[in-house]
């Protein structure tokens, strides 16, 4: 009873906040937390990336190990990604097998990468049909305070522009920068009372009415789309928060990623 009143307090809070035109951690509507990253933070990963956005903490970590390619795709690498929710990041995270709300977080990151293309996985294949490099992308929640998918995406995009494929002599193989040909990133707009807010934090997404996940390209094109929450969006709302993803995302690569630069 304590919780429910305590979240009704909150979402009352949040609503009037709303009204006057203000936000919990008084940022504007449309203006993102403070985002660091941070590469090469694991020795022992082809890859890796520690991404702050405010109080949001994401690792990911790449690894790479060979194995067969897919029946339908004889001459290409293989991708997996995968999230773990730390237990210790958030009160709502529990122990054990990987819940659905990882499962589909991860599955957005995935789908960004993925669809973009933004890994050339032909140059992945070491013997057509037989042998090729599959690259695992392990995402760890450290602290969740809001927006973990977007952090997730930026962090997982630094981390595979810095990964190394090794080298496999055997096979003739040399070791090469992992093969980057586009760069996906990921914004979330929340609808709060018919108001479109960018980067929510946790009480945020509590209340909001509707979340979309907008993921664009180097070009503006879009890769990735998801949508959560009963409240329906009209056409214009869509279109206005898709412009808004692809001028954000566009900051975000130019400040954070550019220094990456894609050695494919």
């Amino acid at each position: 009873m304590a919780h429910e009143v305590l979240s009704a307090l909150k979402r009352d809070f949040i609503h009037n906040l709303i009204v006057e035109g203000k936000r919990a951690d008084g940022r504007d509507f449309r203006e993102m937390r403070d985002i660091s990253v941070k590469t090469n933070v694991i020795a022992k990963a082809e890859g890796s990336a520690y991404v702050k956005y405010g109080e949001t903490k994401i690792l990911v970590g790449i690894k790479l190990q060979k194995g067969t390619p897919f029946p339908d795709s004889p001459g290409e690498g293989i991708i997996m990604t995968g999230m773990e929710l730390n237990p210790l990041a958030s009160p709502d995270f529990e122990a054990g097998p990987p819940r659905e709300e990882a499962i589909e977080m991860s599955r957005i990151v995935d789908r960004g990468i993925r669809e973009s293309h933004s890994i050339d996985l032909k140059k992945l294949c070491i013997r057509e049909g037989e042998l090729v490099w599959m690259v695992f992308v392990d995402i760890s929640v450290i602290n969740d305070a809001g927006n973990i998918v977007d952090a997730s995406c930026l962090a997982s995009i630094a981390a595979l522009l810095t990964t190394t494929v090794p080298a496999d002599e055997a096979n003739g193989f040399d070791s090469i920068p992992l093969p980057m040909q586009n760069i996906p990133v990921g914004v979330t707009v929340v609808s709060i009372d018919n108001t479109l807010i960018l980067d929510p934090i946790s009480d945020e997404e509590n209340v909001c009415g509707t979340k979309l996940t907008i993921i664009t390209e180097n070009d503006g094109a879009i890769s990735g789309m998801q949508k959560s929450g009963a409240e329906p969006l009209l056409p214009e709302t869509v279109l206005e928060m898709v412009k808004l993803a692809g001028e954000k995302g566009a900051e975000l690569r130019e400040r954070y990623l550019s220094n990456l630069s894609i050695r494919g």
